[in-house]
């Protein structure tokens, strides 16, 4: 699936599903929300605190996307084309960054 199909698949669940968008405020909160589960799940299963039994069974997928999907939702109620965005912040990257992360003794 590309990004652009993930867009209008969300849309069209939404148009079918989920009556209408949530306004933006309600979706970052969520965003927020859905972000933190994944840093949960991350910090005790990759970091250094313990993981509760009940922790173990969450699927770190899943949890990345429900991250996707409110931030599709995000995208498409305010007219971001993510693919055009994606692109355009990838360039920006590899111009600012072509050097940079080469040179970073600590990533050696």
């Amino acid at each position: 699936m590309t990004i652009e199909e993930a867009q209008e698949a969300v849309d069209q669940w939404i148009a079918t599903n989920g009556v209408r968008y949530f306004n933006e405020l309600t979706n970052m909160a969520m965003l927020t929300e859905e972000v933190g589960e994944v840093a949960r799940i991350i910090a005790r299963r990759y970091g250094e605190q313990s993981e509760k039994e009940s922790d173990k069974v969450k699927d770190l997928g899943e949890e990345m996307a429900d991250v996707l999907f409110v931030l599709i939702c995000l995208a498409n109620q305010t007219g971001i084309d993510l693919t055009e965005a994606l692109q355009k912040n990838l360039e920006k990257k590899t111009t600012r960054d072509k050097e940079r992360h080469h040179k970073n003794p600590k990533l050696k």
